[in-house]
């Protein structure tokens, strides 16, 4: 399995040869092993010339760029190997059926929501009570099935996370992170940059993972297709946000290994430190590394493998081959 590779300092990546090195602004080089490598992270102030786009583009290596402050900016996406105009056309077939799009849309919505309750479970059976929590989610899901459209359905989405999310404080039981309400660019307080930082993390490993199917990520159908450039990764993302990025957010808190000392307050918001974001990766990336036990293929699959296996249930939905049932998590 390739890697994704991090870079919190500010430096220059370049190309030499048949390699990629990347030099601090103290002159130290690390070579990237190039064969090894899907994606690039890039955190700090790092400068890139076309040689290096051109070299990366050979090798299909995509570059995230995030800002100062952890938001995401834009990827350096290289021309798509797997283009398929029958796979384009079938995306915009569904996108433009808005019975069709809804049914996607509603199956993304119902695997999250699945996966929300396995979470609030996993907490409930370890000696939190959120039974009141969990009864409000499961009625409030039970109008799913009723949504005419795609407005609406998220509309009942956004009710049961905010929900969902006033479980954080009692499983936490942390007065350095409570979660108020939910707050985005900025986030105001630490809970809330947590999660903002979590969810680009996951946008991008679905968009990279995406890079490897016939699918164009330019084509959601939760998210509006418009003018903004990714949109299929927003919606795969909402099945894996509560069983990756909220679960390593809650472990990392009640294991003490995020502290206040970990996090600056910036231009209203509040956002992980250098220190804060390389201990979040960390566990991050170990978490996409576990392995669960894959009920259809009865063998070990790990969690990134589980988001590739998604898409191509995807396309065999488009292509009329296997109805779409999103991924749910059995512990």
């Amino acid at each position: 399995m390739k890697k994704r590779i991090f870079i919190f300092s500010n430096g220059e990546l370049r190309r030499k040869e048949n390699t990629l090195y990347f030099e601090n602004e103290e002159g130290k080089r690390k070579y990237v092993p190039v064969e090894n490598t899907a994606e690039m992270l890039i955190f700090g102030e790092v400068s890139v010339n076309k040689k290096l786009l051109e070299f990366l583009t050979q090798k299909e290596i995509i570059l995230h760029f995030f800002n100062h402050y952890g938001y995401y900016v834009g990827s350096y996406y290289p021309r798509e190997h797997y283009n398929s105009g029958y796979m384009i056309l079938k995306q915009a077939e569904y996108y433009m059926n808005t019975a069709k799009r809804l049914e996607i849309a509603k199956a993304f919505i119902t695997g999250a929501v699945a996966n929300i309750l396995k979470c609030l479970m996993y907490y409930n059976n370890r000696g939190v009570d959120l039974n009141e929590i969990i009864s409000n989610i499961k009625e409030l899901s039970g109008s799913l099935n009723e949504v005419c459209d795609v407005d609406q359905l998220m509309a009942i989405e956004g009710n049961i996370r905010n929900i969902y999310y006033e479980s954080f404080d009692k499983i936490t039981a942390n007065d350095d992170f409570l979660f108020g309400r939910r707050t985005r660019q900025p986030p105001k307080n630490r809970i809330n940059a947590l999660i903002s930082f979590g969810n680009t993390l996951l946008y991008t490993l679905v968009l990279s993972q995406i890079y490897q199917t016939h699918l164009d990520p330019r084509i959601g159908f939760l998210h509006s297709t418009n003018f903004r450039r990714f949109t299929l990764n927003l919606d795969v993302a909402e099945v894996f946000k509560p069983i990756i990025v909220d679960r390593a957010i809650l472990t990392l808190i009640n294991k003490r290994e995020l502290k206040a000392s970990h996090f600056a307050n910036r231009l209203n918001g509040v956002y992980l430190n250098e220190k804060g974001r390389k201990i979040f990766v960390e566990n991050f990336e170990n978490r996409l590394k576990a392995t669960i036990k894959h009920k259809k293929l009865k063998r070990q699959v790990s969690y990134r493998r589980l988001i590739r296996l998604e898409l191509y249930k995807l396309e065999k939905h488009l292509i009329g081959e296997e109805k779409y049932k999103p991924y749910i998590t059995a512990w």
